[in-house]
């Protein structure tokens, strides 16, 4: 979206309908397989032309935001040799919450600094570029559904599936994905490829799919780590119409499926009247 000389862009919060990790390669990565999916909920990015580059953070996680060049979005420029931009980060999700909200960040920069003419980057050299940041790098600069497989970069379409009304929970309490990984490198498992349908007819079909054959192999060592991951995962199990329940990524945060956005919308009003403490969030997977 363009806006008075600067570009706008959706940075979606990206959840992992499922998460299967094998044991670390001898250079360190993980070998993974999910398929993931994006809320219509996430971060905001506004960037203009300007004379050096700068990023400003609003937003209610704002002040948990780095601003130096640890912030992925100025690592996610800086490699990509753009020109100076004045970024405004709207950051809504939490950090560290398992939602891919840093590197989605990055990647509303990177294709807001194309749209400006900024870099002359072609689509393979911004996903070396997101490459470079993560598993979740080449995904979530598009944001669009995908099973992703080998680093994260070997990205194939998602089954057709209708869109899915879920609740999304964070207890507020960080997981740093590598802290996960390392606690998941105690007792790896071996890495389980899933046979995944081309379609779905209906969210309980994806629900009973992902139930009885797949998992969220990060859930238990994160839940080790952050035990108010637990006791999200509790609250949400017992809502009236839940389908599904799971930790997305690395964590903190939970999702809850359920069969249409009417069950989704009281769950979270219940939620949140119940706990005013957590993030939650009624949202659409698609």
């Amino acid at each position: 979206m363009s806006l008075d000389g600067g570009v706008k862009r959706a940075a979606p919060a990206k959840v992992n309908l499922y998460l299967h990790v094998g044991p670390p390669a001898p250079d360190g990565y993980h070998p993974v397989e999910s398929w993931s999916v994006f809320a219509d909920v996430g971060d905001q990015v506004l960037s203009r032309p300007a004379d050096a580059t700068s990023l400003k953070v609003e937003g209610p996680f704002g002040v948990e935001v780095p601003t130096d060049v640890e912030n992925l979005i100025l690592k996610a420029l800086a490699m990509a040799g753009a020109g100076p931009a004045a970024v405004t980060l709207d950051k809504r999700l939490p950090v560290a919450a398992g939602l891919g909200g840093g590197t989605s960040d990055a990647g509303a920069a990177l294709l807001a600094a194309r749209d400006l003419g900024l870099t002359e980057l072609d689509d393979a050299g911004l996903e070396a570029v997101m490459a470079r940041l993560g598993a979740d790098g080449p995904l979530c600069l598009w944001g669009r559904a995908a099973v992703a497989r080998g680093r994260g970069e070997r990205l194939t379409p998602a089954p057709f599936a209708p869109p899915l009304a879920a609740v999304l929970v964070n207890p507020r309490a960080p997981s740093p994905t590598g802290a996960v990984y390392r606690a998941y490198d105690a007792a790896p498992r071996p890495l389980e490829a899933v046979d995944l349908p081309d379609r779905f007819a209906s969210p309980e079909a994806v629900a009973a799919f992902l139930r009885e054959r797949t998992r969220n192999d990060l859930e238990t060592p994160a839940m080790g780590l952050a035990p108010a991951i637990g006791q999200v995962l509790a609250a949400l199990e017992p809502l009236p119409g839940v389908l599904l329940t799971r930790m997305s990524g690395s964590g903190a945060t939970c999702f809850a499926l359920f069969s249409d956005r009417a069950a989704a919308q009281d769950a979270a009003r219940r939620l949140t009247e119940a706990r005013p403490d957590w993030w939650v969030q009624a949202c659409v997977l698609a």
